[in-house]
């Protein structure tokens, strides 16, 4: 065997462990980290949005029983569900701004109706007392808290995500390996005057 050869051999070999070490910390596998990140937190807030609308027919199913004139409320409820349901959203949702934007809208008209219908069980002293109906309020109140934190959660994994991609490495690894990968939408507030504070009246 040579020993040139062997030494030239190391040498060689030597090299390619120092530049995949040096490779494996610049920083060229955080972009699809953080997107992978971004779209489980994504499917998190998913995961809760459906929790709601799971727990909606059974409420809407308990006040309906002691609230037969308030018909009106209820459907409002029953058609903002089925709206928010109707818009099939998955991971590339997150690659388009409008769609995410008529998904969090359905939601948000749906956390609307949920709202008024608490507002009339207030009229309803039995239904207030009904444990079936503490317990759904219970949950849906729990689930709204559950629906608030992941989304916080989302859009702390988009800001990671998008200011990896904005600023030096990732930049350099964007433009070279990930340019398929856009910046990506957050949320926003989407009810008219979401940034006045509601007034208060007693």
């Amino acid at each position: 065997m040579n020993p040139r050869l062997n030494h030239r051999s190391g040498l060689q070999l030597l090299a390619l462990m120092l530049f995949t070490t040096l490779l494996a910390g610049c920083g060229i596998n955080n972009i699809p980290t953080l997107d992978e990140q971004a779209k489980a937190a994504w499917g998190q807030v998913q995961n809760q949005y459906q929790r709601r609308a799971d727990l909606i027919p059974n409420l809407v199913e308990t006040v309906k029983g002691y609230a037969q004139h308030e018909q009106e409320t209820l459907t409002a409820v029953i058609e903002a569900r089925a709206k928010a349901t109707s818009i099939q959203v998955d991971a590339s949702t997150l690659d388009n701004p409008e769609k995410l934007k008529q998904f969090q809208q359905a939601q948000d008209q749906l956390s609307g109706a949920l709202s008024r219908l608490m507002v009339v069980s207030e009229r309803y002293p039995d239904l207030k007392a009904n444990q079936n109906f503490l317990a759904l309020q219970s949950q849906l109140e729990g689930t709204e808290n559950r629906i608030a934190v992941a989304r916080r959660d989302f859009i702390l994994a988009v800001q990671k995500y998008n200011t990896e991609i904005r600023t030096f490495p990732g930049r350099l690894w964007h433009s070279v390996m990930y340019s398929d990968l856009p910046i990506r939408e957050t949320f926003e507030a989407t009810s008219p005057n979401a940034e006045k504070a509601p007034e208060v009246k007693f």
